[in-house]
């Protein structure tokens, strides 16, 4: 029996790992969840789980939390809120498998608590990796803290690595669908819009990651957290354009063996997977071969999606420049989404954020916070003066 803590209980991956709970209940108990703002929902998962603890966004929700489950007759549950009380979800004693799953750097802090607590991470937030990667992995190794990637593209990799030792590792491959717009035309991708960016052709996802899909600086954060995982250096962390996304991704040994992972469109596996290692245990996620037609893959053009060029340079530049892609990334794809920026402008003001980060390695978690903070204010400066230009 492994006991959970679920860091985004309320998103797509907290609920397929809630879903993962239900199917396996001999396997799995829930512990604690992080609920963020979605009130409803957290009540809904404190019914039907009985947590020991839950955490909300701010204290305001809380009350309401606290108020909605004594009217409904749950008790046994502790309302807490805020980063704090992230963090305490992550680091109660019971726990020993924390998901991370929480969108951006609001994770960061209790994912970073729960490997300094020795629990093992099933770990879906890439912002975290991309923007602490080396901080986490170094207090993964000071505890003897098994990080498990969630990610579909990075849960293929490790899968395929089993097969080897790392210094047989040539190279890796990342697949990407390539989004809405491989074939679009460069000179259209002005004028794209939001509805048009979040039409995803093979996952349904939140709309940040959508957007980054879109614009592929998604594949660039991977390629980032690869680096991290897996210690490998930018070179040998390949993209290729796959729209069947029936390969995850692949692993290139140095005798010429290239080993691949399939499997269905279906984030529960990658979840079931982390959940269950180091065993495989049996689930109805079964891929029909039959509908295996054809595989088509295709080098990415970065000057179509600038953002992959700027992820390959941040990931060599170090540290503060891949808190500053992330950091920025997330402020032009807001902007974008309120209509205040252009499609484009979201590599531009990325890459300006970029041009003004200076080159250095945050220490603590508290500097890459700063770091971020700093990002994020430079991006909403470049992105008003662009508004105010148009």
């Amino acid at each position: 029996m492994k006991n959970i803590a679920i860091l985004g209980s309320t998103g797509s991956i907290g609920t397929s790992t809630l879903d993962i709970c239900e199917r396996y209940p001999e396997r799995y108990r829930v512990v604690s969840l992080a609920a963020g703002t979605n009130l409803d929902l957290a009540f809904q998962q404190c019914v039907r789980w009985r947590p020991q603890v839950i955490s909300v966004a701010t204290e305001e929700l809380a009350t309401q939390l606290t108020q909605k489950l004594k009217a409904a007759g749950v008790t046994g549950t502790e309302v807490v809120y805020g980063a704090a009380g992230t963090v305490r979800v992550a680091t109660l004693p019971e726990v020993n498998f924390v998901v991370s799953a929480i969108v951006g750097v609001a994770g960061l802090e209790a994912t970073y608590a729960a490997v300094n607590a020795g629990k093992t991470i099933g770990l879906a937030n890439k912002e975290a990796m991309v923007a602490a990667g080396e901080l986490i992995i170094a207090a993964a190794k000071k505890n003897n803290v098994t990080i498990l990637p969630i990610d579909s593209e990075h849960n293929a990799i490790h899968q395929a690595m089993r097969a080897g030792t790392a210094d047989e590792v040539k190279q890796i491959w990342l697949t990407a669908s390539g989004g809405p717009f491989r074939n679009t035309p460069l000179k259209d991708f002005e004028h794209i819009t939001p509805a048009q960016a979040l039409k995803h052709p093979t996952w349904v996802m939140g709309q940040r990651i959508t957007i980054d899909s879109a614009t592929m600086l998604n594949k660039g954060l991977e390629i980032i957290e690869a680096c991290r995982l897996f210690d490998l250096p930018p070179s040998k962390v390949k993209v290729t354009i796959h729209p069947q996304s029936t390969i995850h991704s692949l692993v290139e040994y140095v005798d010429g063996s290239i080993l691949a992972q399939l499997s269905v469109t279906d984030m529960r596996l990658p979840i079931l997977y982390a959940m269950a290692y180091p065993e495989r245990v049996p689930s109805e996620l079964t891929f029909d071969m039959a509908t295996l037609a054809q595989l088509d893959f295709q080098q990415p053009d970065f000057e179509r999606f600038p953002c992959l060029r700027l992820s390959y340079e941040a990931a060599e530049n170090g540290a503060s420049h891949c808190i500053a892609l992330n950091a920025a990334d997330e402020i032009a794809v807001a902007a974008f989404l309120k209509g205040d920026l252009p499609f484009m402008g979201i590599p531009r003001t990325i890459e300006r954020v970029l041009e003004q980060t200076p080159t250095a390695n945050p220490a603590t978690i508290a500097e890459v916070l700063e770091a971020d903070t700093t990002a994020r204010a430079t991006a909403r400066q470049i992105a008003s003066e662009t508004l105010a230009r148009a």
